[in-house]
């Protein structure tokens, strides 16, 4: 460190002593000048620099370098008549130059520095990333955009060595190989991909560094990924529209066909060269080409009929339009054969009508009569729905039995499960064996390829009814009483047995009781059917329901038939009341429907002289008239057999022999007359 004393604090001296205060290794101790006011006294007082008028007063052996800088001969002559052999005087002249070299050398450096700046602000605009090192791999430039690509800041990569700063970089062997490295790709921590270019820096022959230039690629490589991904996905969309089942055309922006899969050709008939490149009407035969009006309107077109090709297939035409980014690009064709949606209605249709029968149709609330009688079944019935335990419905042919066994189910909890409803006495043994079991693949001839599942299987979870078990032949008895006491089936032909969970409500008209003394009905079966058996009473024991059953047959009548009958008139449900129908509730709608047909059209009440004379149906014994007299020589079965047998002959003769019409007649199957005749011995 050199202590200075400045003599003069003038202009000059004033500007010395800026640039000596700049200097690491000059302190300035004292400033004189004769003008106490001079502008270098002020600025030495600011820097807290002694000052004083004779440059005596402060010089000490301290001083080292004394500057004269007032230009005056005799200040110059004292300084070296009094100051020591140690100490250096600087006349003016020569701090005149000196100051003269060092404003030369500022300007030299302010002008290195801004040549240093342009050439920075140069390299930092460029987009291209720029880092260069030294021969010992430290990094020496690192411009904005490599910053910018690689997240790393520029002061943070200064003087770093540069795999510490960018582990990937490849300068270090270039350095060492001193050979250039054109378009390698390199990958930065951040994820960016790059493009460079190494190249070593010489100086002479000798290898000073290294310099990088790189571009960014990293949208570059995805969009080319994102291309590759595109052709691949084209080319399964494709695959897709060709293995498509549903004929398919697409068409471009001007309305020519561009593509079309093979299911398009075999509905229209029309090879691809005829319609690729083509305009869009050259597959239409009748109509417009829903192409064209796509395209046109920008809107979807459903469910149009046209006829296509040269055999002018039917078709339903669905088009969409294709629109990318607000513009339409083209529009997308879907043609269905009309012949196949026909097909596939009247398969739904049908599964519909299944779904359909396989239903309970009635509840409690459609069961109609509020007498004593009736509200006892009912409740008996209710219970019975909420229990798994197998139901027998015992009453008179046309008492209501199905319409129970309909609400018992739907009042359990398996209502939402099927309901499968068989008559027994309207099939062969046969056939009602196949039906109810089912039947494995060749059991019998024309027996269906793979067998078939018989109704037990089909009400699986649900409810079985058997109308007319009493029917039943004993073999087939035996095989129904399996399936209840061990809970599974066994197919005709087969011979696994198949686990089922199927509640059995079964109904009959038969007098089973009687039946099993004559050995026509097992015992057994009996005691496992009539766990609960509801028997529900005819008409003639609940007349006072005649009224309110006759408002709700008319009303369903009047829905049939398009009638507005309102009621009947008193005289008219006397008339009704003193009959008593042996059909039960299945004739009084019969003779209801009669009355109504033979009404004038517009009337809404039905009179008795509309309804048919109902004395000349097989009549049995009122309170007040016995046709059966008590015979005390004969049992009760004894009489009711005989009873039977007449009504049986005087039926067959009303209806001239025809033993069709007197089924109908007693509301009974042809095969229960037929029955009933073998076992009353009648021809």
């Amino acid at each position: 460190m050199k202590n200075v004393l400045l003599i003069g604090a003038g202009r000059g001296g004033t500007a010395l002593l800026h640039m000596l205060l700049e200097m690491e290794h000059i302190e300035v101790l004292a400033v004189v000048d004769i003008d106490l006011h001079a502008l270098g006294i002020e600025v030495a007082k600011k820097h807290q620099i002694k000052t004083s008028h004779n440059w005596l007063d402060h010089y000490t052996e301290e001083i080292d370098i004394v500057f004269e800088a007032t230009g005056r001969n005799d200040v110059l002559q004292s300084l070296r008549e009094h100051v020591k052999e140690g100490t250096t005087i600087v006349p003016s002249r020569i701090a005149r130059l000196f100051f003269t070299l060092l404003e030369e050398k500022d300007f030299l450096i302010q002008k290195l520095n801004q040549q240093s700046s342009i050439q920075e602000t140069i390299l930092n605009s460029t987009h291209d990333g720029m880092i260069a090192v030294n021969a010992e791999s430290q990094v020496l430039f690192f411009n904005q955009a490599a910053s910018k690509m690689s997240g790393i800041q520029s002061e943070d990569a200064i003087g770093v060595h540069i795999q510490e700063v960018l582990p990937s970089s490849g300068l270090p062997r270039v350095i060492k190989s001193k050979r250039e490295e054109h378009n390698r790709t390199q990958r930065f921590e951040n994820g960016t991909t790059i493009l460079t270019t190494r190249v070593p820096m010489f100086e002479e022959d000798r290898c000073i560094g290294g310099l990088a230039i790189f571009k960014d690629v990293t949208e570059i490589v995805e969009m080319a990924e994102q291309v590759t991904n595109l052709k691949s996905i084209q080319t399964m969309l494709e695959a897709i529209i060709h293995s498509s089942d549903d004929a398919i055309s697409v068409v471009d922006e001007h309305g020519n066909g561009i593509m079309i899969n093979p299911a398009y050709s075999r509905l229209t008939g029309l090879k691809k060269e005829e319609v690729i490149n083509q305009p869009a009407t050259a597959d239409i035969s009748e109509g417009e080409s829903m192409h064209l009006r796509v395209l046109e309107t920008r809107k979807a077109v459903r469910g149009v009929p046209l006829k296509v090709g040269p055999n002018k297939r039917d078709v339903i035409v669905n088009v969409a339009p294709v629109i990318v980014d607000g513009e339409i690009k083209g529009s997308v064709g879907v043609l269905h054969d009309v012949s196949e949606i026909k097909s596939l209605n009247r398969e739904l249709k049908r599964a519909k009508r299944l779904l359909e029968s396989l239903k309970a149709k009635y509840s409690f609330d459609e069961i109609v009569g509020s007498s004593s009688e009736m509200q006892v079944a009912i409740e008996q019935a209710k219970i019975a729905a909420s229990t798994p335990v197998t139901i027998l419905l015992r009453g008179e042919s046309g008492t209501g039995k199905e319409l129970f066994a309909h609400a018992i189910h739907n009042e359990s909890n398996r209502r939402s499960f099927p309901f499968i409803r068989v008559n027994c006495a309207a099939l062969s043994e046969t056939l009602l064996e196949s039906e109810l079991f089912g039947y494995e693949e060749g059991a019998f001839s024309g027996a269906r390829r793979g067998g078939k599942k018989g109704l037990f299987e089909d009400a699986e979870q649900g409810s079985i009814f058997l109308d007319e078990i009493g029917e039943l032949s004993s073999n087939m008895q035996a095989k129904l009483l399996r399936v209840l006491q061990e809970k599974e089936i066994v197919r005709v032909g087969g011979t696994k047995a198949i686990s089922i969970d199927v509640r059995v409500i079964a109904a009959t008209n038969v007098h089973l009781e009687r039946a099993i003394v004559k050995k026509e009905f097992r015992e057994d079966l009996y005691y496992r059917l009539n766990k609960m058996p509801i028997y529900i009473p005819p008409l003639r024991e609940r007349v006072n329901d005649l009224h309110q059953l006759t408002q709700h047959l008319l009303t369903k009548l009047n829905q049939d038939y398009g009638r507005y009958v309102h009621e009947l008139t008193n005289e008219a449900l006397h008339y009704l009341k003193a009959y008593h129908w042996p059909g039960n509730v299945r004739e009084l709608e019969n003779v209801l429907a009669r009355a109504m047909i033979y009404m004038e059209a517009g009337a809404t009440k039905i009179t008795k002289q509309h309804l048919p004379i109902l004395n000349e149906k097989v009549q049995l014994p009122s309170p007040n008239e016995r046709m059966v007299k008590v015979d005390e020589n004969k049992t009760l079965q004894e009489m009711m057999e005989e009873y039977e047998r007449n009504v049986l002959k005087q039926t067959i003769e009303q209806c001239g022999g025809n033993k069709t019409a007197a089924a109908k007649r007693l509301n009974i199957s042809i095969r229960s007359l037929y029955y009933k005749l073998d076992k009353a011995n009648i021809d």
